[in-house]
Formats: structure tokens, C-alpha cells, sequence
């Protein structure tokens, strides 16, 4: 089983990041095929797995919903809850049976404000474990619209 140290995000924290930020996570515990958290829940925690896979799902409006992320261990979602929004933007579904580490959004952001420096430090680290997962959803929303429009043609 995977441990949390095998994080990229966590083994990219210098030790007193490390030691200042791993109090605040939490063990959280899903069984397959439960919806961890559904678009427009309030965005409460960032989540860190540590053992099997969730599925990152986004409903558009007028769309049908688009599978964004296949995420693995080591992977963090619910960004939502870290960037200030007062909701989810997708679905978090687990795939298999799922073990996880949760921080609550409002925990790592009072962190920020008590240690600026490292939590601006921290924050850059995120955006960086994280830019790959937005840029592999953006080819899949262009891959649909590019569907549709073959098909409107």
C-alpha cells in the first residue's frame, strides 16, 4: 500500500512545510462506488489518496457529463475547498475501495495566513502537482466540442 510520503506533493515539501501541514490531514475511508463529493457540495476538504482510484466527472449545463480525471494514489482533488470556492465544480467518484487523507480547505488556508511564507510555498506546490490534471481535462472538453461540432456539420 501506498504511504502518504509517496505523494509528489507531499515528498516536494521541505521538512518544516511537512511538519506544519501533516497534523491537519485526516484518514477518510470510502467504499467503491460512492460519490465522494457531487457538483455544488460545499467545498469543505482537499483529499489525498493514498490507496485506489477516483474518477473526476463534470455535468455541464446542457451537456452530458464528461469524465475529466482518472485519478490514482498519490493524486489530489477538491481543489474547490484550497482555491475559495464555496463549491465543488465536479463529482468525486471512487472506483474501487478507496483510503485517503482529507484537509479541510479553511484549516490549510488559516495555515497560510499564520505562515505566509510557507504557505505561499505550499500553495505554489499544489498548483504545480495539479496544472497536469487541468490540462488533460481541457483536451477532453475540446475533444467534445470538437464532436459536436463534426456532428452539427
Amino acid at each position: 500500500m501506498q504511504t502518504a510520503v509517496d505523494s509528489p506533493f507531499l515528498k516536494a515539501l521541505t521538512r518544516g512545510q511537512y511538519d506544519l501541514l501533516w497534523p491537519l490531514f485526516k484518514p477518510f475511508t470510502v467504499s467503491g462506488g460512492t460519490m465522494i463529493f457531487k457538483q455544488g457540495d460545499e467545498a469543505e476538504y482537499l483529499y489525498l489518496i493514498l490507496r485506489g482510484t477516483v474518477t473526476i466527472q463534470y455535468k455541464p449545463y446542457d451537456g452530458p457529463i464528461i469524465t475529466l480525471s482518472h485519478l490514482k494514489p498519490g493524486d489530489l482533488f477538491g481543489w474547490s475547498s484550497v482555491i475559495g470556492g464555496d463549491t465543488y465544480t465536479s463529482d468525486a467518484l471512487s472506483i474501487t475501495d478507496i483510503d485517503l487523507l482529507r484537509i479541510h480547505g479553511a484549516d490549510l488556508m488559516q495555515l497560510c495566513i499564520e505562515y505566509p511564507t510557507i504557505g505561499c510555498s505550499i500553495l505554489e506546490k499544489l498548483a504545480e502537482v495539479v496544472s497536469p490534471q487541468w490540462m488533460n481535462s481541457r483536451e477532453q472538453v475540446q475533444d467534445l466540442l470538437q464532436s459536436k461540432a463534426r456532428q452539427l456539420r
